[in-house]
């Protein structure tokens, strides 16, 4: 799709929401913001977008999209490639597949652009819609949804996440196999936390006997590694085999799973007959990180079969 930037055709710009695009300079703003979409999403955008405007409600094709993306003769796994521009059209609008506002799919089929769009006039004033114009409204998603643009459907809402949260604009780009390998190591190690723990539940409780409440202590212990090796098997599982929607059953996971992996993060110090303090310290500082460092590593795309 060319851009429009000739004497024989009208610039394109287009303003939907408190969002614009502008086809000449291949830019898409919020509120007069810049928001970062590489060229392939943002080409799609506009399909949807001119889609929108000769037959609202009207289909977009996924074949329409490929054969516009990737010429005849071109070789490419156009179904993942259209998949991924969507996707990223999702994460700079703010939008989600399970609860869209802007890109409905339907499946195996295409997609639905739902907001209305209206056609900016050349020369006409970019900026941000005034208050009481007529263009629709809608809700309002926050300047720093970058985590939220990247939402699955059922993606836990967490408060403080834009601030704290590393978002995917925020990683860097790595290879498919070292972050599916990387996520796999993750889950093999807390299973062996766990299996370890309940093997050696005698050396364990003469361990935790000089605390106070130690049977307490002693029965979470044991509950908590019961409990957490089916979900362990079940997030590995998930990921090894490219279970659909696995990315958003981790990220509805991960709160419970952050809760218990701090608690595990003291593992080390179950091994203090074997290594010092010191030693079981700077490992229980690597492990608080440890759950982090599994979020990052599924917005990266573990669990996400690779090209």
């Amino acid at each position: 799709m060319a851009d429009d930037n000739t004497g024989s055709r009208p610039i394109r710009r287009y303003r939907f929401g408190i969002f614009e695009a502008d086809a000449a300079t291949g830019e898409l703003r919020r509120q007069g913001l810049r928001v970062k979409l590489n060229a392939q999403p943002f080409q799609v955008l506009l399909m949807l977008l001119e889609r929108y405007l000769e037959r609202p409600g009207q289909l977009l094709t996924r074949e329409e999209i490929s054969h516009e993306l990737w010429p005849d003769g071109t070789f490419v796994d156009y179904e993942h490639g259209v998949n991924s521009a969507v996707n990223r059209i999702r994460e700079a609008l703010g939008d989600t597949a399970g609860s869209p506002r802007f890109i409905e799919t339907l499946a195996r089929r295409g997609y639905r652009f739902l907001v209305p769009v209206e056609r900016i006039a050349p020369g006409a004033d970019a900026q941000p819609l005034a208050a009481g114009s007529s263009a629709p409204a809608l809700p309002e998603c926050p300047p720093s949804a970058s985590f939220a643009s990247t939402a699955a459907p059922g993606e836990p809402e967490l408060k403080l996440r834009a601030r704290l949260l590393a978002t995917p604009q925020d990683l860097p780009k790595t290879s498919h196999r070292v972050v599916q390998t990387l996520f796999i190591l993750f889950q093999l190690m807390y299973l062996g936390f766990y299996v370890g723990a309940l093997t050696n539940l005698a050396e364990i409780a003469d361990l935790l006997s000089p605390l106070p409440k130690a049977a307490i202590v002693f029965h979470v212990l044991i509950v908590t590694a019961a409990v957490l090796i089916p979900v362990r098997a079940f997030v590995l599982c998930a990921v090894l085999f490219y279970a659909p929607g696995v990315r958003q059953k981790i990220l509805t996971l991960w709160p419970f799973l952050l809760l218990f992996d701090e608690l595990w993060s003291l593992s080390p110090f179950l091994l203090l007959h074997h290594i010092n303090f010191g030693l079981a310290l700077a490992c229980t500082t690597l492990l608080v990180y440890s759950p982090f460092a599994q979020r990052s590593l599924v917005l990266m795309g573990a669990g996400r079969a690779g090209r």
